[in-house]
């Protein structure tokens, strides 16, 4: 599945958003990051990232954990 930029970015976003309020990590991040956005950069890169996407009526399933 190809996500468009928009939807990457709002993936990215909505999960780094998450990150910051204290939800748990869906992957263990290097030794000293601690940016939101980084991490949830690299769980994105890693298909970990559980977020559906709605494009004219259809509904993507992101990866599940």
């Amino acid at each position: 599945m190809k996500y468009t930029r928009f939807e990457k970015a709002r993936i990215i976003g909505a999960r780094a958003l998450q990150i910051a309020m204290g939800a748990p990590l869906l992957v263990k991040p290097p030794s000293g990051l601690i940016d939101p956005l980084e991490i949830a950069l690299l769980e994105f890169e890693k298909g970990r990232i559980p977020i559906t996407v709605r494009r004219r009526g259809k509904y993507i399933k992101g990866p599940v954990v």
